[in-house]
């Protein structure tokens, strides 16, 4: 059918009016009548034994309704909150004993397992009483050994934090041919190998939590309302595993949500307990988090561990890829906590051909917050892997790092394309990514920067990643259309916006294959008693699902017109075609428009009523394949020798979304993804110590990118439609995210292999950056004076005697340069 000119132009986000004025509705701005308000007593101590909580103190403060701990959850017999991911079993894969948890109660049962772990819950008339009664409750616990780090929980004599989970293995699962990635080492001119961290990051999202709950006595029925990324999913497990009541009997009401990244997807406990405290104490339930909880509470994102091996031939051809991943789960398996480490390793193999490949992931409990997934989802994590493996076997084989990529991309002619990891890869052109990403970069020209750079005493590289992902599938999503007399297009979709722009791409969507007025539509969201199924936001998957679901009833709208134009025409329908927003009569030269058809529809002769249209129409779509989106990211940066300072000068992306519905939205979607990943490689960090308690507990000591540490960046798109979903979009809502990391990480790299230093682990920060030149050049330097002395001189000194020799001896064989005045 015929456009009408919609789909692939700058439309004005329809959102910003409303959100910059300050009209938005977020849940702190919600008001129910005679509200209550609760705090939670969170345990101080990593790993403890609750021994006895005193509650008779703040049960006596002014203003306070009610004190509520676990033996009050039992007696009422509220359940955990559930798993909602189980491990993949895809053909191939391997997980003995499958997830070993424990459920995770709304409060801590007997044992508080992290900093911030729920031990009771303060309701009162308003949240000064509640917090001042939460200094009232008396806990007494029995101090336990803890532990932060993930290859800490799988060491000897770790402290055992569920006895579900012996040895503090949540789960142990595998993927992939291990025989074949044998032989192809065993076959193998060259094996690279690197152990990669990916470190612990907060989602830090502009608006924190907030819930509200509601319970109406009389129907039994529950109402939270909250920031989520999925209402209908929340509405499930709180009816099937919490409360164990019909799902009819709760109802969630998200509206504006201010940023979620994956941290908005789970149930928390805060949205159990204002639903169950409303319950208990009859009347509304509302908690906010501030800053400081939101770091010790909200999920975090990545935390892994990987030892990476890459197999090649003479040539720098890749034979196979060997993968063995620690990641840490944290105190409590969250409802998507596996996924992440488990669900993306199909990315391991990038946009290479890898003929074999084989993986291994363990989930590791600890004593710190739950992790669940984060903007990619385990893509980004993957990517990290392969892309610095690449790198480094570039380095180990004397190639350029853009040639050995060129040698094992993944052609155009090759696709459809099966990857070792099972993916049907069925378009793009990586290679024109590459090729065009390095001209933008002015790549070929590097080498007069560089030596530019050195003349003023600062280290410049430069880096790349080329990748692919796999997103934009996965559920089912669905979308009802319903229309008004007075011309309006109502859209109840079951994506769930949380900073996106879907009331923009819908609207855009529906104005340019229906033809209505673009300010006529209206699109509605996160209310489960308006859309009753639906998968919320996640995994890229809103435009290429969101529009097939919309595609699917515009179908039906047209095919129900045709009937209406056809009656309102005088002819017969076999004789009306639809295009450009008209309804036209090939017999004659009339046509009708389609507000006419809309205003006509309510004309269906049952006694003038006007409740429903004769157009109303649902879709629903599921695509057969993944959309796969790939691009090549380059940065070049500077670092400063004397402080460590990394400054990103240049940034430029070629990229392949398919078909681009809004590119200002797209823009968007990409370049705040490039923010965070810029974040995670040389700002942010989750910091725990020793004892498992958070060193990063504020703004003030977790460290997210500004506006000046941004590159401007140069933005190119080499589209190839998507053939899985009718508009041909592919996902983009995580690239940046998956993209930036490695990029700038391989450029700083470059930059740092001047000083003899091939790797640093994220987040590159200034001391980290400072420490590793300052080693490198001490080893550098004991090297030269030590190669200076004579034999004999070099032989006494490995006893380390007194003296000048004794002393580079005694550096040479301890790692640091000793200085001696």
């Amino acid at each position: 059918m015929a456009r009408n000119g919609f789909i692939g132009q700058r439309v004005t986000r329809r959102e910003d009016r409303r959100l910059l004025t300050g009209k938005g509705e977020f849940v702190d701005d919600l008001c129910l009548g005679a509200q209550a308000h609760l705090v939670i007593v969170r345990s101080p101590h990593a790993h403890a034994r609750i021994v006895r909580i005193d509650v008779a103190e703040a049960l006596s403060m002014p203003g306070v309704l009610a004190v509520l701990t676990a033996n009050d959850l039992a007696q009422d017999e509220v359940g955990c909150l559930p798993i909602t991911f189980e491990l993949p079993s895809w053909q191939g894969s391997h997980s003995p004993g499958g997830i070993r948890a424990a459920g995770y109660p709304a409060l801590a049962f007997e044992r508080a397992r992290f900093v911030g772990d729920a031990v009771a819950a303060v309701v009162a008339e308003n949240a000064n009483q509640a917090r001042d009664a939460s200094e009232r409750v008396h806990v007494e616990y029995e101090s336990l050994a803890a532990v932060s780090d993930c290859e800490g929980g799988v060491s000897p004599g770790a402290p055992q934090l569920w006895d579900e989970a012996p040895g503090n293995v949540g789960f142990e699962w595998e993927f992939g041919s291990e025989c074949d990635v044998a032989r192809a080492f065993a076959s193998a001119e060259r094996v690279v190998q690197a152990r990669l961290v990916n470190n612990r990051v907060s989602a830090a999202p502009l608006e924190t939590r907030a819930d509200i709950g509601a319970y109406e006595p009389g129907t039994g029925r529950y109402t939270l309302f909250t920031g989520s990324q999925k209402p209908n999913s929340l509405r499930r497990q709180l009816a099937k595993s919490v409360f164990r009541v019909p799902q009819e009997c709760i109802r969630v009401v998200i509206k504006d949500v201010g940023g979620g990244f994956g941290a908005k997807n789970p149930l928390y406990p805060e949205q159990v307990l204002v639903l169950w405290a409303a319950k208990r104490v009859g009347r509304p339930v509302k908690w906010v988090s501030s800053r400081g909880e939101s770091f010790l509470s909200d999920v975090q994102g990545r935390d892994n561990v990987t030892l990476g091996a890459v197999a090649l031939d003479g040539q720098g051809h890749f034979l196979g890829l060997r993968v063995s991943t620690l990641a840490n789960l944290g105190a409590h398996l969250s409802g998507g906590g596996a996924s992440s480490p488990t669900n993306n390793v199909r990315s391991l193999t990038g946009a290479y051909r890898i003929p074999y490949a084989h993986v291994r992931v363990r989930g590791v409990f600890t004593n710190t917050a739950p992790t669940d997934v984060y903007r990619g989802a385990g893509r980004p994590e993957a990517i990290y892997v392969i892309e610095r493996l690449v790198d480094l076997a570039a380095h180990e084989l004397n190639l350029s790092r853009d040639e050995i990529r060129r040698r094992n991309l993944i052609e155009t002619q090759d696709l459809p394309y099966t990857t070792a990891l099972g993916l049907s890869i069925d378009s793009g052109d990586f290679r024109a990514n590459q090729d065009r990403a390095l001209e933008l970069a002015d790549w070929a020209n590097f080498p007069f920067r560089r030596r530019e750079a050195a003349a003023r005493g600062f280290l410049r590289g430069i880096g790349l990643a080329t990748y692919v992902e796999r997103c934009g599938a996965g559920p089912v999503e669905t979308v009802n259309v319903r229309f008004t007399p007075n011309g309006r297009t109502i859209v109840l979709s079951g994506a769930m916006s949380n900073g996106q722009g879907h009331e923009t791409a819908f609207a855009q969507y529906m104005a340019d294959v229906l033809g209505v007025d673009i300010d006529a539509v209206e699109v509605r969201q996160g209310d489960t008693d308006l859309i009753e199924n639906g998968n919320g936001t996640g995994g890229s998957w809103s435009i290429p699902l969101g529009t097939g679901a919309l595609s699917e009833a515009c179908h039906k709208v047209i095919s129900k017109g045709v009937t209406i134009a056809a009656r309102c025409l005088e002819t017969m329908p076999s004789a009306i075609e639809f295009s450009d927003g008209l309804f036209h009569d090939r017999g004659s030269n009339r046509n009708i428009s389609m507000r006419e058809v809309i205003e006509a529809s309510f004309d269906n002769g049952n006694d003038g009523a006007v409740d429903a249209s004769e157009l109303d129409s649902g879709g629903e779509f599921a695509s057969a394949n993944f959309t796969f989106p790939g691009g090549c990211h380059v940065a070049e940066v500077e670092v400063e020798r004397d402080t460590g300072m990394v400054r990103i000068l240049r940034y430029v992306i070629s990229h392949d979304f398919g078909n681009v519905l809004n590119p200002s939205l797209l823009e968007g979607q990409v370049v705040g993804g490039v923010a965070q990943g810029i974040g995670q490689a040389l700002f942010e960090s989750c910091v725990y110590d020793a004892a498992a308690q958070p060193l990063a507990g504020s703004m003030m000591d977790y460290c997210l990118p500004r506006a000046d540490d941004m590159p401007d960046i140069v933005f190119d798109l080499q589209p190839t439609p998507c053939p899985s979903n009718p508009g041909g979009f592919k996902g983009c809502g995580e690239s940046g995210a998956a993209g930036a990391p490695p990029t700038v990480m391989n450029a700083l790299a470059n930059a740092l292999s001047e000083c003899g230093v091939l790797h640093l682990d994220m987040p590159a920060t200034p001391e980290r950056v400072w420490k590793a030149i300052r080693d490198a050049e001490s080893h550098s330097l004991r090297a030269d004076v030590l190669r200076a002395q004579p034999p004999c001189l070099l032989a006494a000194a490995t006893s380390h005697p007194p003296g000048a020799a004794g002393v580079l001896a005694a550096a040479a064989s301890s790692g640091d340069l000793v200085h001696r005045t």
